[in-house]
């Protein structure tokens, strides 16, 4: 596949814009930690519990509406055997943020907690936190791994590079700003790259309605609508409990 220059320069630009907000951020990073009374690694963590709102709320979208959620619930949709019924991120999203805001948020704050394994710990010790962690820490091994999956497939197809070369270089931009900066280098590029996707999102409509293929699938859908699942999809009784399973294990407050 030949390299897209146009795409190659449009990357490129992004990733210095990125680089050039971790780098500004790590310098408010270091003002936190000497106004800090906490230790430097809470500022690193968790922003010296100084992130405003507005920045949260963007870092927090940013971070779970990622490159796995986006291409995960579009293809869960396209799929003739699952249809809009069965993509369960956005629903499970929106009832973990609503019970960890309700619930979680304000004890944990109180308690000066870092993590969610932070109270287990204190009640219960280390040999628990540990069995506790485990499963966490393989979910969020593969949740970084389903990511960097999603942005080496896209970026493979912009720049007509392997998606193992994107993946590198995608990787190696976010662990330089994230190490320079902790959260406050994450928060502040989140807020950039939340921009980004809400953009391309809408850019890549015209492209979708007027592409040759879409038309077909739209015209196949009307004149035979037999042979084209509709996008809702079905959820039958007998597959209510898979259903509900599914949705549960995508809750999560870690």
């Amino acid at each position: 596949m030949a390299l897209d220059v146009g795409g190659l320069v449009a990357v490129v630009v992004f990733y210095v814009l990125i680089l050039a907000i971790g780098i500004w951020a790590s310098r408010k990073s270091k003002k936190e930690e000497e106004k800090c009374v906490g230790s430097k690694s809470e500022v690193t963590m968790i922003g010296g519990r100084n992130i405003n709102v507005l920045v949260g709320v963007f870092t927090m979208t940013a971070t779970w509406v990622g490159g796995g959620y986006i291409m995960g619930t579009a293809e869960a949709v396209y799929s003739p055997s699952q249809g809009l019924i069965w993509a369960l991120g956005p629903l499970a999203y929106l009832i973990t943020f609503i019970l960890a805001g309700l619930f979680f948020a304000k004890p944990m704050r109180s308690q000066c907690y870092v993590t969610m394994m932070d109270p287990f710990q204190r009640r219960y010790g280390n040999s628990v936190t540990m069995a506790l962690l485990l499963p966490a820490l393989i979910s969020d091994v593969l949740w970084v791994a389903c990511i960097l999956a999603a942005l080496g497939g896209t970026m493979s197809v912009i720049l007509g590079l392997s998606s193992s070369y994107s993946i590198v270089l995608s990787a190696a931009v976010a662990i330089t700003y994230t190490l320079m900066g902790g959260l406050y280098s994450v928060a502040y590029t989140d807020i950039i790259q939340l921009f980004v996707i809400f953009i391309s999102l809408w850019l890549c409509v015209p492209f979708l309605v007027l592409n040759p293929a879409s038309s077909e699938v739209t015209l196949a859908a009307f004149f035979n609508q037999s042979q084209q699942a509709p996008l809702m999809g079905e959820l039958k009784l007998e597959h209510a409990g898979k259903w509900i399973d599914e949705l549960l294990l995508l809750v999560r407050f870690l």
